[in-house]
């Protein structure tokens, strides 16, 4: 449920002093937020900026007055296609400008975006699209055998790269399309076509048919938390237009002044609201690519010089090994955001080092649009902190025994929020509703502290928590002394159950390339650096790597699998 972004320290200053190209600035603790639906962003940037240019992808270019005139055909075909306001209208893409086209559009139809996820199988495509009643797709046509369940869409409207790529690519692209689909081409009917061609016989509508009030439903999206049970968060136009509106202040304020590159996909909350909505409030340039490419990224900074960069930390490590050995001029970036999962600091401060820029870390979760917390941007934080809430946005920390009760400064509990970016709730599901916002508060589930000097550091997931023989023990502590063990690459620590104990800590250990499996030294690491009940009572070597989701975090919930959990615990004899 955690969605980690705090500010880590740049290369070339340590001390909370503001720079020339970072200047002094003081965000509001609160905001006036403009009364507009969430297409009201774009159309905002289109009237303010019609001709500065709004996204670049494979060399094609919209001003924000030509993705919005898209925006208002995109309404207006969906209109004569029978879409009624309230309707859900499910978008399965890539980043691409069909996505910010078709996103609005829905919006000012009157609709309800419900996410696809490109990277889902057919049985997840399935239950949200029976859960959301989501009788619409514009789909990728490489992705239409995703749409091949049971509550198939009554209409799909296909979108296609391959118009858009070079010619050779164009050829790769028909063969991996019938690979995946099993047909070379895709027929077309009276419930499936192409969305270009749809949108032909439209008319740019700049009158809604219907204005959205703030509290109605703009965006459905589909999270699993850790626990693997799917629920569907709903987001309301105010809580998009607001936690937009509290990035672009986070960043200063300023319109027509940034760029963005734009990797991190757009079905993600975290890749909506960083790139799409707040680019719009700040009518920033998106650069975007229809996924990461190592590559492919380093050549759309050196070219197009972005100044901001929204990333996970997975992509900072593939990023930093390339440029170890491959040195490029990154210079452009003033600050980058990483989020997702934890930011190790020491590929915060190497990539630091590459771009003489902040290296960003915050804090957020879907269901809060994400961002709750983020670090400043006029002066590095404290390393392991998630920096400070945003504008407008309550915390609290509560005993995990009491959630009655706050905890002072500096002792760990759950973190809770409140502020204009909170989800609805979850999509026909009052019960978990109801467990996740209590009196207003949502509880993130996420252990925290608050520092005296105001910042938060995220301690563990509540549900990570082991407790072994009494003992608290927070599985990142345990993972950070591991990583410092030879030969380890990487550490995941779970609990597992055990009669005795209550749980056992257990940890699985990914090597580092051409370094031995040696369990018996590792166990001897484990009794000199750890106290007796951190340590692991059972080691699992996993040589093809960890678990981790499209954003390179962590899935305990699949080591805690019963598979994963079938060793039998190595008793150690030295433990208390």
């Amino acid at each position: 449920m955690g969605l980690a972004m705090s500010t880590m320290v740049s290369a070339h200053t340590a001390d909370r002093t503001a720079t020339a190209d970072q200047p002094e600035f003081e965000v509001p603790r609160h905001l006036e937020y403009p009364d507009i639906p969430a297409w009201g962003l774009m159309d905002r940037a289109a009237e303010l900026m019609p001709g500065r240019l709004a996204c670049h992808y494979n060399d094609l270019e919209w001003s924000w007055e030509e993705l919005n005139l898209d925006a208002m055909r995109c309404a207006d075909m969906l209109r004569r296609l029978g879409i009624e306001p309230g309707d859900r209208v499910g978008i399965l893409l890539p980043n691409c400008p069909e996505y910010i086209i078709a996103l609005n559009g829905i919006w000012r139809a009157g609709g309800i975006a419900v996410a696809i996820s490109p990277l889902s199988v057919v049985d997840d495509v399935d239950r949200l699209l029976e859960l959301t009643e989501c009788r619409t797709v514009i789909c990728l046509d490489m992705l239409a055998h995703l749409l091949t369940g049971q509550a198939r869409p009554e209409r799909t409207l296909y979108v296609s790269l391959r118009p858009r790529l070079p010619l050779f690519q164009q050829i790769g692209y028909l063969f991996l399309r019938r690979r995946r689909t099993g047909s070379w081409w895709l027929s077309v009917s009276d419930r499936v076509s192409w969305f270009w061609d749809e949108m032909k016989e439209a008319v740019p509508v700049r009158t809604p048919r219907v204005i959205q009030q703030r509290n109605d439903p703009a965006y459905i999206l589909a999270t699993g938390g850790t626990t693997g049970d799917p629920k569907a968060v709903t987001l309301s136009h105010g809580n998009l237009v607001s936690n937009a509106w509290q990035q672009y202040y986070w960043a200063g304020g300023v319109i027509g002044k940034e760029s963005m590159l734009a990797v991190l996909p757009f079905f993600h909350s975290y890749g909506l609201s960083a790139t799409v909505l707040s680019g719009a409030a700040c009518v920033a340039s998106l650069y975007l690519d229809h996924r990461f490419s190592v590559r492919q990224t380093i050549r759309l900074i050196e070219k197009h010089r972005p100044t901001i960069f929204h990333a996970v930390p997975a992509m900072l490590v593939a990023l930093n090994a390339h440029l170890r050995r491959y040195p490029a001029d990154l210079s452009s970036l003033k600050w980058v955001m990483s989020g997702g999962a934890s930011l190790p600091q020491d590929v915060a401060r190497e990539f630091a080092s590459h771009t003489g820029g902040l290296v960003v870390e915050g804090y957020g979760l879907s269901e809060a649009s994400p961002v709750t917390h983020a670090g400043p941007l006029n002066f590095p934080s404290e390393p392991g902190t998630i920096g400070l809430p945003m504008p407008d946005t309550e915390c609290r920390i509560v005993s995990p025994e009491d959630e009655t009760t706050d905890v002072p400064d500096g002792e760990t509990g759950e973190l809770l929020v409140r502020g204009p970016q909170v989800m609805l709730g979850y999509w026909k599901n009052e019960e978990a509703t109801r467990q996740a916002i209590r009196d207003g508060w949502l509880y993130t589930g996420d252990l925290a502290v608050r520092q005296p000097d105001g910042f938060y550091r995220i301690v563990e997931r509540k549900k990570d928590l082991i407790i072994t023989s009494g003992f608290n023990v927070y599985p990142q502590e345990v993972e950070e002394a591991l990583l410092t063990c030879p030969g380890v690459a990487e550490a995941a620590v779970v609990g597992v159950p055990d009669e005795k104990r209550g749980e056992l800590v257990k940890a699985f250990l990914v090597m580092e390339s051409r370094r031995l499996w040696d369990e018996d030294a590792i166990m001897a690491w484990c009794r000199k650096h750890l106290a007796a009940h951190k340590r692991p009572r059972v080691i699992e070597h996993c040589p093809d790597g960890l678990p981790r989701n499209f954003l390179g975090k962590l899935l305990r919930r699949k080591l805690r699998e019963p598979e994963a959990a079938s060793q039998a615990p190595a008793e150690d004899p030295s433990s208390s």
